[in-house]
């Protein structure tokens, strides 16, 4: 029979042993990838070895188990993200105030702005203090504040008059 022949003879064997090969070295680059990318993935190297396990154990499957169980990012882009988020926290700690009108600097006390004199925060009228248009009281004197203006009112450059 030509069957039995066939299986029987060099070239079978030859396509045989050659699958195999491949088939071999395929589980063996796929574990040896995630071998590479839990490094690059895990801090922890009793878990990298435990994902070396996972991808040749179970041959083809490990892998694609892992996949599902990586960390979504690596240590580096982690660590990026820590130094843009510090980075961002510290630009917004500094509290860098401006006018809303003219975009110039102004501190938190001010209550006009220095370069185009619009009127930045309502005045106590008992201590003067710069009060915040959401305030009901005055916390440096206790004194009730009186309803604030309108904002258009409190955006409105101040008239100041000139003596010549």
């Amino acid at each position: 029979m030509i069957a039995d022949t066939f299986f029987d003879s060099n070239t079978w064997a030859l396509a045989r042993n050659l699958t195999v090969f491949f088939v071999v070295v395929f589980w063996l680059a796929t574990a040896f990838w995630v071998v590479k990318d839990a490094r690059r993935r895990i801090d922890d190297p009793w878990l990298v070895a435990m994902a070396a396990v996972l991808g040749l154990v179970p041959p083809f499957v490990g892998p694609i188990v892992y996949l599902f169980l990586r960390p979504p990012d690596s240590i580096e882009e982690r660590h990026d993200r820590e130094l843009d988020n510090r980075a961002l926290e510290e630009r917004l700690a500094e509290s860098d105030l401006r006018c809303p009108v003219c975009r110039a600097q102004v501190e938190s006390s001010f209550l006009v702005c220095p370069v185009c004199t619009t009127r930045l925060k309502q005045a106590c009228g008992s201590c003067n203090s710069p009060l915040e248009p959401i305030w009901q009281a005055c916390p440096f004197c206790a004194a009730p504040v009186p309803p604030a203006a309108a904002v258009g009112e409190l955006l409105q450059p101040l008239r100041v008059r000139r003596t010549s």
